[in-house]
């Protein structure tokens, strides 16, 4: 599965981005696909999942600020970002996983500045 994320930008402390991963799978529907995001010396830590059942789930760390939505019509993953705190700084990669197999897009990165 090739995966192409897209959106990240520059944004103010309280702000908003709209993060999309659209993926090659046709049968995208099945994925579990998930947002992560990495900070330099950090480990990739895991922002949202939308499951293949269209459930989502949420580091604490983002709760009440961010949503993951899915359009299996379009192949496409979403994070949608709200109060951008300076703390999501970071590449937001998405990713997908079915049958035993996760794969990575390339990165986006997002820059929240105070």
């Amino acid at each position: 599965v090739q995966l192409q994320a897209f959106g990240g930008g520059l944004v103010q402390t309280g702000g908003s981005l709209r993060l999309s991963c659209v993926a090659s799978d046709s049968a995208f529907g099945r994925n579990v696909m998930s947002w992560y995001r990495q900070v330099p010396g950090i480990a990739r830590e895991l922002v949202a999942t939308a499951t293949s059942q269209g459930n989502a789930v949420y580091a604490d760390s983002v709760k009440g600020r961010f949503t993951v939505s899915r359009d299996n019509a379009q192949n496409t993953a979403y994070l949608q970002m709200n109060n951008l705190k300076s703390d999501d700084t970071g590449v937001y990669y998405c990713s997908s996983y079915a049958y035993g197999r996760q794969s990575w897009g390339q990165g986006t990165l997002v820059t929240v500045s105070s």
